[in-house]
């Protein structure tokens, strides 16, 4: 996987709509819908998952046994197998959610004890991932 912060993985920029990756693939041999309202065409070897209400991209996942990190003053091949390492050490503002590692500043999103799918994200995407399961404030 070849990640752009925030603007492109692999050759899909982030501000790609539905019909864009379907003209670009053809249709998704699988479609998804969840109940926090995201549409996920899923390939097979890459998903995209589309805001059911604003059409907009807000997730690419896909394998990447190794992450090249591109941007943000970072240039980087990162083994999936050190990914955890390398993001705790070049992030400060990394999270755990839902067994998920999570880094705002490199947009991404993996399970690190789970074979090597990375997810990379939409940057408005953040926020809602640390709301995820975060404890309520009173």
């Amino acid at each position: 996987m070849r990640l752009e912060p925030f603007h492109r993985v692999d050759d899909t920029p982030f501000d790609a709509r539905r019909a864009d990756i379907e003209r670009a693939r053809g249709p998704a041999p699988r479609v998804d819908h969840d109940p926090i309202g995201l549409t996920a065409l899923d390939y097979g070897d890459v998903v995209f998952r589309f805001q059911d209400s604003t059409g907009r991209l807000e997730e690419v996942t896909r394998r990447a046994p190794m992450l090249y990190l591109v941007g943000q003053g970072t240039v980087a091949d990162v083994p999936f197998g050190r990914l955890a390492t390398y993001v705790k050490a070049h992030d400060g503002d990394v999270f755990a959610r839902a067994g998920f590692l999570v880094s705002p500043r490199l947009g991404l999103a993996f399970v690190p004890a789970e074979p090597d799918w990375v997810t990379a994200l939409a940057a408005h995407c953040i926020d809602t991932w640390r709301q995820m399961g975060a404890a309520p404030t009173a």
